[in-house]
């Protein structure tokens, strides 16, 4: 016996569900050639355009050339050198918790989290909608995994009322695919009551959200006694690439010692730990990235109204334009690209059966004109669109 392969590639071939990868020819930005066509890009999650920064690629090239391009081996060998410890502690002031610790993938840090705090006896209890990282997460391990409905913190105190051991309340900060944010409040409110931790992956708020760039716990005012586990991730409106996890002493010292992981990865190069201190230095010092940011999030939401798109209830950079057929979705990106912009159709099984999407994501490095194009085509394509309905 073999594994039939073939039959499930044109499986999904024939539901409209194949994905292909754009190959990128340039660098970040707003204007690339990709697949050898020159386009103007709304579907990168460099929020503050920082991912091509002279500076930030300066400070890479000035950390490479004092630390090699290696990390060389894992944090607790001797891996873990002066810019990875710099960049922990400038991550904790930024986050306002006593430490960080530093992964070299989001997907790392929430396998890590959740694995070191729970196991057999515990309970934890996720949005339907998280990231498939913290799904994975859960199900690997051993807690009793259950998933309360979307940002619904009654559904969540349901659940809490038939956990058991420690109990670990997990939730995306923005959800990717929809751009909403959770209900921070509530659901820390209900955790509280039922002395759960709250962990949040905060991966698409830090930079976007809160006066500082702070993300979702700033936005919403609450500190580490509502939320005890904080992740980020480096590679979006960081610009760069890892992720941290932020939280008492306690909890660092946990991972260090539990999280396999951490433990047994390499670390990261120390010149990207280096370029993420310059990042950071400038999402915190350029305000204007964040005020910018928001009045084009404000413009593209006024323009989709006035065109008649169905658009999910975001206030941030992510705005997906709801389609439901993958056919059309795909039709309407591919109308797009025609035009010379690169908008991505996300579909099953990313999202739920039905809620195929154009996922807009709009960046700090777009300026007004080129908002107002990708208005102007969606204004000309989305009626070809309809008429396929």
């Amino acid at each position: 016996m073999s594994f039939d392969l073939s039959a499930r590639l044109t499986e999904r071939q024939a539901a409209d569900l194949f994905r292909q990868r754009p190959l990128l020819q340039t660098p970040q930005g707003p204007q690339v050639r990709a697949d050898d066509q020159e386009l103007l890009a709304f579907c990168s999650n460099d929020y503050l355009g920082l991912a091509n920064h002279p500076e930030v690629i300066r400070a890479m090239q000035q950390g490479a050339e004092k630390w090699g391009v290696g990390g060389g081996a894992s944090h607790l060998v001797i891996g873990h050198s002066t810019p990875h410890h710099e960049l922990e502690e400038a991550l904790a002031a930024f986050t306002g918790r006593p430490r960080a610790l530093l992964f070299s993938t989001g997907y790392m840090a929430n396998l890590a989290v959740v694995t070191a705090l729970l196991g057999q006896g515990d309970s934890v209890l996720q949005d339907r909608l998280n990231h498939a990282s913290l799904l994975d997460a859960g199900l690997l391990c051993g807690a009793r995994f259950s998933r309360y409905l979307h940002n619904d913190a009654v559904s969540l105190a349901n659940r809490l009322r038939k956990a058991t051991g420690n109990c670990l309340v997990v939730t995306d900060g923005v959800f990717s695919m929809d751009g909403d944010l959770a209900d921070l409040p509530a659901l820390c409110a209900e955790a509280r009551a039922s002395q759960a931790w709250v962990m949040v992956d905060d991966a698409h708020g830090f930079g976007p959200l809160g006066a500082n760039g702070g993300g979702i716990v700033e936005h919403f005012g609450l500190g580490q006694d509502d939320v005890q586990v904080l992740v980020g991730t480096l590679g979006k409106a960081f610009g760069t690439a890892g992720a941290f996890v932020a939280g008492s002493e306690e909890l660092i010292e946990t991972l260090i010692q539990f999280a396999r992981p951490y433990i047994y990865t390499t670390s990261q190069p120390p010149a990207v730990a280096c370029a993420t201190l310059k990042s950071l230095e400038l999402l915190r010092s350029e305000s204007w990235r964040r005020e910018h940011l928001q009045r084009l999030i404000t413009r593209f939401r006024q323009g989709a109204a006035e065109i008649g798109l169905s658009l999910m209830d975001s206030p941030t950079p992510i705005q997906p334009i709801l389609v439901g057929d993958s056919t059309r979705a795909l039709k309407l990106s591919a109308l797009l690209k025609d035009r010379g912009l690169l908008v991505g159709a996300i579909r099953p099984p990313t999202v739920p059966a039905g809620g195929a999407r154009l996922r807009v994501t709009l960046s700090a490095a777009h300026n007004d004109a080129q908002l107002e194009l990708l208005l102007e085509a969606l204004a000309e394509c989305w009626p070809q669109v309809q008429n396929d309905a």
